[in-house]
């Protein structure tokens, strides 16, 4: 009962959550507001919006090519057109309920190449590993272009004695959970500790790949193209067409963010970078259209090739 109870949990509360969001930004616009997007959506150029999707395409091969260089460490030379389709259908999952589609591409490569469901996951977290690690760079990389304008936001809206109470909190808190860490014998310690000597071994089985160097490659190349595609979107709209590179930075990680939060982002990416652009004066209307006008063309690529991949795949399978 209490599994049943968490999944439709999962399912239905970023969901609603989602939803939430929407409604807030709505009833948090004015009447103006709602007009400029609308009048965005009708007056941005589309053909930045068509070029970031067909950038987008190359962030999808580049997972489905990475993948193969795992997998082969493993022993298995899979089809690169169920890879790719795996992945496809993976990103549409993960729409529907969050961190499924990571379940859902290791059970199709099971079904579609018999590569054992537990190796084909493994290979996967081992992914996931990688892109957190290249996704706090690019956060460090934010925290140093931007320290000034993040340090006295924050100064802005918390008193600097807070912050400062805030961080000695913080630093016994670690100390606290360091001594946990070590020396308690707790079932759900050890339990985590288990978890995590996982994944770290995953993240070390790519260091003996024969192809690391590729494989990290690759990695990088995922995220460059990410990165690409949120920032030719910036010309779709007059208002955001000159802003800064780092402004561009803040922007992706706080989108990059908000993908998580809900059902691919569902509502919370267009309220985070509204949040996030009104910090360099863009208003509040513009990075509302402009969250709005990426989130969405984003999610159509994601529906369409996830269903065409789903129909297709036993197609192209067929004995």
């Amino acid at each position: 009962m209490k599994a049943k109870l968490g999944k439709i949990a999962s399912l239905f509360v970023p969901l609603l959550l989602g939803f939430g969001l929407i409604y807030y930004q709505y009833t948090t616009l004015s009447v103006e507001e709602l007009n400029k997007i609308e009048s965005c959506f009708k007056q941005a150029d589309y053909f930045y919006i068509f070029l970031s999707l067909f950038i987008a395409l190359f962030g999808y091969w580049a997972r489905a090519y990475r993948w193969k260089y795992s997998l082969q460490h493993l022993g298995y030379k899979t089809d690169f057109k169920n890879d790719l389709m795996s992945v496809c259908v993976s990103y549409f999952m993960n729409l529907t309920i969050p961190r499924s589609g990571e379940i859902t591409r290791a059970a199709l490569l099971k079904r579609y190449e018999n590569v054992p469901f537990d190796k084909g996951f493994g290979t996967i977290v081992a992914e996931r590993i990688v892109d957190l690690v290249i996704f706090f760079l690019f956060v460090g990389l934010a925290f140093v272009l931007q320290f000034e304008k993040l340090y006295n936001f924050i100064k802005g809206k918390i008193a600097f004695e807070k912050i400062v109470l805030f961080g000695i909190t913080g630093l016994i808190l670690g100390v606290v959970f360091l001594l946990i860490w070590i020396y308690a014998e707790w079932s759900i310690i050890k339990k985590l500790k288990n978890k995590l000597s996982g994944l770290i071994e995953g993240m070390l089985s790519i260091l003996k790949m024969k192809d690391k160097w590729k494989y990290i490659f690759f990695s990088f190349f995922i995220w460059f193209t990410y990165l690409l595609m949120f920032y030719v979107t910036i010309f779709a709209l007059p208002e955001t067409s000159d802003i800064s590179f780092d402004i561009v930075i803040m922007g992706f990680i706080f989108g990059s963010l908000a993908v998580g939060f809900t059902n691919g982002g569902l509502g919370a990416y267009p309220l985070a970078i509204a949040m996030i652009f009104s910090l360099y004066g863009i208003s509040n209307d513009i990075g509302t259209a402009f969250g709005w006008l990426v989130w969405t063309s984003q999610t159509i690529l994601t529906i369409l090739l996830g269903l065409l991949s789903y129909a297709f795949l036993p197609l192209y399978n067929k004995k």
